[in-house]
C-alpha cells in the first residue's frame, strides 16, 4: 500500500453546539476539515454534499444550535497543503493596531486577501492560524477587499464572533472609510441610496451592480479636500454590502482612484504615473462596544506611506499636506 495514499474520512453527522451558533458554515468546514483546499470546500456546498438538516445551503448559512450538520466523505492528501511564508505571518503581525482578551485589530495590507480562494493560497487569516496557539482560533468577523487597506476585526472565540455580527447587523459598529475620488466633488456631503445586486459576467468575474431589485445599500460621503482632477473624501457605509463603495462612488461619477474594476482606466493611469501604485480605499475608523468589558472602543488605522505622499503632492498647489500621525486606538 502506498504511504502517500490520502486519508479518508468518512460522512459524519453532527450536532451544532452553542459553542458554533453565529458561525459561517464555510468557516466552520475550513476550520474542521484543516488540510483539504478551501475549493473543495465550496464545492461541497454549491454540489449540496453538505447539508443541515436535510437542505442545501449557501456558504453564508450561519449555524444555529441545534442544527444537524451531514459531511461528506473527503479525501485528505497531506501533499497539497502548504504554509504561508513567514514574511507574510511577520507581516500580519507587524499589522496589529489593537488587541484584547476578545478580540484582534489589524490594519491590513493592500494586496492581501482576508483568506485563501478566487486562486490566493494564503490570506490573513490562514497566515494567523500557522502561527498556532491562540492565533489558531481565530476568526474574521467581517472582509475587506484584497486592495482595501485598512481596519479589520478578528475575534479570538465564537461568542465574541457572534456578538461582533448581531453588533454589526445592528449598525452599532461605525465604519469609516478614506477614498480619492475622481472629479472634483461639488457637495460636501452626498448621501447615495440605490440597492446592489451581485452578478457574475461570462468571464466567472464576480460583478456588483446597481438593481432594483437588489439589497439596499446606503452609503455617505463626506468631502473633506478638492484637487484639481480629485477629491480626498471620508466615506461611511450604513449597510455593509460587497463592493459597496466602489459601485456607488462609480455610480454618482465619482469612482475611486485606482479601481480596476469599476474605475476609470485613463484616470487610473494618469495617477499610476503620479506614483499610485493601488486602489485608494482605506479602512480608516471603527467605533464599536467591547463585547468583553462593554466599554466603547474606537480604533483609527493610518494611511500608508505612499498614500500620505500623494496626498501632499496634489495639495501642493494649495500649500496644505495631509495631517497625519501615529497609530491610533482608545478605550474609554
Amino acid at each position: 500500500m502506498s504511504e502517500n495514499r490520502p486519508k479518508k474520512i468518512n460522512s459524519k453527522q453532527i450536532v451544532i453546539s452553542d459553542e458554533h451558533e453565529g458561525q459561517r458554515i464555510d468557516n466552520f468546514l475550513i476550520r474542521y476539515f484543516g488540510k483539504i483546499p478551501r475549493s473543495r470546500i465550496y464545492q461541497m456546498l454549491r454540489k449540496g454534499e453538505v447539508r443541515i438538516n436535510s437542505g442545501r445551503v449557501k456558504q453564508t448559512y450561519k449555524l444555529t444550535k441545534g442544527d444537524l450538520l451531514r459531511l461528506p466523505p473527503v479525501y485528505l492528501d497531506e501533499r497539497i497543503v502548504s504554509t504561508p511564508s513567514q514574511s507574510l505571518q511577520q507581516k500580519i503581525i507587524a499589522s496589529i493596531i489593537f488587541e484584547d482578551d476578545g478580540l484582534i485589530v489589524i490594519n491590513k495590507p493592500a494586496g492581501i486577501v482576508v483568506h485563501s480562494g478566487s486562486g490566493q493560497t494564503h490570506g490573513v487569516i490562514e497566515a494567523f492560524r500557522a502561527m498556532g496557539g491562540d492565533y489558531e482560533k481565530l476568526e474574521l468577523v467581517h472582509r475587506l477587499d484584497k486592495d482595501t487597506s485598512g481596519c479589520l476585526i478578528l475575534a479570538k472565540n465564537i461568542p465574541v464572533l457572534r456578538q461582533l455580527h448581531v453588533a454589526m447587523s445592528n449598525g452599532e459598529i461605525a465604519k469609516l472609510y478614506c477614498a480619492l475620488l475622481a472629479g472634483r466633488l461639488n457637495n460636501k456631503k452626498i448621501t447615495v441610496d440605490a440597492p446592489l445586486s451581485k452578478n457574475t459576467v461570462s468571464s466567472g468575474e464576480r460583478m456588483v451592480t446597481i438593481d432594483d431589485n437588489g439589497k439596499s445599500a446606503v452609503t455617505k460621503i463626506f468631502r473633506e479636500r478638492v484637487f484639481d482632477s480629485a477629491s480626498l473624501a471620508n466615506i461611511e457605509l450604513i449597510t455593509g454590502r460587497t463592493h459597496q463603495i466602489r459601485v456607488h462612488s462609480a455610480s454618482i461619477g465619482h469612482p475611486v482612484i485606482g479601481d480596476m474594476k469599476y474605475g476609470d482606466r485613463t484616470i487610473n493611469r494618469e495617477f499610476k504615473k503620479q506614483g499610485l501604485k493601488r486602489m485608494f480605499l482605506h479602512a480608516k475608523t471603527l467605533k464599536f462596544i467591547s463585547p468583553v468589558d462593554q466599554k466603547k472602543i474606537i480604533i483609527e488605522a493610518p494611511l500608508e506611506q505612499n498614500l500620505i505622499n500623494l496626498i501632499d503632492k496634489l495639495g501642493l498647489n494649495s500649500g496644505q499636506g495631509l495631517k497625519h500621525g501615529n497609530n491610533k486606538q482608545q478605550q474609554v
